[in-house]
């Protein structure tokens, strides 16, 4: 089912880390998860350790598909949380597979004030805690600086030691790419923006909105580098 070499290099190392099924396999290709990967939105360049930045940057998607939740048409931020809770597995497999998930509303206080994280994850590969935010609406400048201030205070009160930065990703229920662009260029926290479908809703054709096919085979290259060095 895969159009190209780098396509089926992309699949073949996701199932040999995450031992993924033949069906697991053929629903993530045809939820187009290799676009999904390639096309998405964060500052890491920028944010990020050389080391980790492409792991960092397979761990966000440009979109989630939650099919598994049960929603009323006009359902709440709140109500959306619940699903994805009651769903952690579905919801875990979907962000990707190297996820933990450590609490919802994860309270900390910051002088006087108490806060509140939608979902708190841990990245394993990462080992870095991970913010997720989540919005029923279009994506808003304010919400990468609310994020930037969430992970100055996990990293403060939360991270520990041998930990790394945490990162956050905003959620929402669309976006404009170059509004999310501007939005990051300032934001020195490493964060990822991403949209939600609760139905799987993809145009067919995503292939010229991809990277090179230099860029992306050396950003496999990269990735398999790493691989190996974790195992050692």
């Amino acid at each position: 089912k895969c159009k190209d070499d780098l396509q089926r290099e992309f699949y073949l190392q996701m199932t040999r880390r995450y031992g993924w099924t033949k069906r697991l396999l053929t629903n993530f290709i045809e939820a187009k998860t290799y676009e999904k990967y390639l096309l998405n939105q964060t500052n890491f360049d920028l944010t990020v350790r050389e080391e980790y930045k492409v792991q960092a940057k397979l761990a966000v998607k440009d979109e989630y598909i939650f099919d598994f939740a049960e929603l009323s048409p006009e359902y709440s931020e709140h109500e959306l949380e619940m699903q994805l809770i009651n769903n952690i597995r579905a919801f875990l497999i979907e962000m990707g597979g190297d996820f933990a998930f450590i609490g919802n509303q994860y309270h900390m206080m910051v002088g006087k004030r108490d806060i509140y994280i939608d979902l708190l994850l841990f990245h394993r590969r990462l080992r870095c805690l991970v913010a997720i935010d989540l919005k029923i609406g279009e994506f808003e400048a304010e919400y990468a600086g609310q994020m930037q201030f969430y992970l100055t205070a996990l990293d403060e009160q939360v991270k520990l030691k041998e930990e790394n930065p945490s990162i956050g990703i905003i959620i929402c229920k669309s976006k404009d790419k170059t509004y999310v662009e501007y939005a990051l260029k300032r934001i020195n926290a490493p964060i990822g923006v991403a949209t939600y479908q609760i139905c799987n809703s993809l145009p067919g054709d995503m292939k010229e909105l991809l990277p090179e096919p230099e860029a992306i085979a050396e950003m496999l290259k990269i990735f398999e580098s790493n691989e190996s060095m974790m195992k050692e």
